[in-house]
């Protein structure tokens, strides 16, 4: 067929509209009230910039999501993201950045905290300086954290201390939100992040193969108006499962590290428990063991559901059900342990302590890649 002088259906509009020079995400979750502030700042603050604005929702339940379409219906700069049983800040910027076609893409905070007037010195030191990544940073320079109490600071100083060893790319404020990085940077980073908790930013600088060429602009950090805060003690659990991640996920998965700990911490249980059962209450060895087991077996399950899979909590009848899987799926990686040290021990008697050890690794891998699967699958 000749298609010699015929238009590509793939073809650039003759509109005389600007090529696309910068994406904003904006991650979500019950930020209403925040919609139209934070676009009516961005227009003002990107003046002269051809932008468009991603918001990423994560299954609000106070009407964001209608106020940005309704907003999104006559603006065509604002576009929506809506996910569905899937939650997390990195993961929801990651989706917003893969959704955009500009060269230079942004992340800013919902809540209206970031100061969106340095957004255009972010953009040109990385359009017309060349540079690879520009933070907004609350430590250098003329940078403030605002009206944050010294307990507040002092754990943000500690997190980026503990930071240090796993960026190379060393940067003042590694747990700041907002950021903007070439695209092209982006994507050749993002088959090698975490997408673990909130710390995007701390992500990539870990993530990346070489030292990214960054620009740091300071701000200060403002105090949110609308909508309530979503920091909680599971941000600092994700934080350090992304340190965990990011210092040993090539050889051990990050979760497994976590598990291990709470097996730990559950043998002490289990000790505490028959002791108490035998020595105290003067029951019989056999049931102060069923006892140890039966108790301890239900913290491991616990503690499991609430930290090393929070992200997949059982809550209700599941709760229930998942207790009841897990102390299936434990008592095979019993006999596992049982069978596999006695295999071991008969081969030589001098070396009992390393048959135990060989019996408790494979039951404890048993135990989390089963459980992993059957008990918190992910859905």
């Amino acid at each position: 067929m000749n298609v010699v002088g015929k238009r590509s259906q793939f073809s650039i509009p003759e509109t005389g509209a600007a090529a696309l020079e910068l994406a904003v995400i904006v991650p979500v979750l019950n930020e209403r009230d925040n919609v139209s502030p934070l676009l009516a700042k961005l227009a003002d603050a990107l003046t002269g910039i051809a932008y468009e604005v991603i918001f990423v929702d994560d299954g609000s339940k106070d009407g964001t999501q209608d106020q940005i379409e309704e907003v999104a219906r006559y603006n065509p700069r604002v576009r929506l993201v809506q996910r569905f049983r899937r939650r997390g800040l990195s993961s929801a910027v990651v989706e917003g950045m893969c959704a955009s076609v500009a060269d230079v893409v942004a992340v800013i905070d919902g809540d209206l905290q970031h100061d969106e007037s340095v957004l255009p010195k972010m953009y040109h030191a990385i359009a017309n300086d060349g540079k690879d990544l520009a933070i907004g940073t609350r430590y250098a320079s003329e940078g403030s954290v605002g009206d944050w109490d010294q307990t507040r600071v002092s754990i943000s100083r500690f997190a980026t201390r503990l930071a240090s060893p796993i960026m190379k790319t060393p940067l003042s404020d590694p747990m700041s939100g907002f950021f903007a990085i070439r695209r092209s940077v982006m994507l050749e980073v993002i088959p090698q992040l975490s997408t673990v908790g909130y710390k995007i930013l701390l992500d990539i600088v870990a993530s990346a193969k070489q030292r990214l060429d960054t620009a740091e602009i300071p701000y200060r950090f403002g105090v949110r108006v609308a909508g309530e805060s979503k920091l909680d003690s599971a941000v600092v659990l994700e934080y350090l499962e992304l340190i965990l991640d990011k210092l040993f996920g090539r050889f051990v998965p990050a979760k497994l590290i976590m598990f291990g700990a709470v097996g730990g911490s559950g043998a002490f249980v289990h000790m505490a428990v028959l002791s108490a059962a035998f020595n105290l209450l003067g029951q019989s060895f056999m049931i102060a063991q069923i006892m140890a087991v039966s108790l301890a077996m239900v913290y491991n399950f616990t503690l499991n559901n609430s930290l090393t899979y929070r992200d997949r909590r059982l809550r209700g009848f599941d709760w229930f059900k998942g207790l009841v899987s897990f102390a299936l799926l434990c008592s095979l990686g019993a006999v596992a342990n049982v069978g596999v040290s006695s295999m071991f021990y008969e081969r030589d008697h001098d070396y009992w302590w390393l048959a135990g050890i060989a019996g408790i690794a494979v039951g404890s891998v048993w135990n989390f890649v089963a459980t992993n699967w059957l008990t918190w699958r992910q859905k």
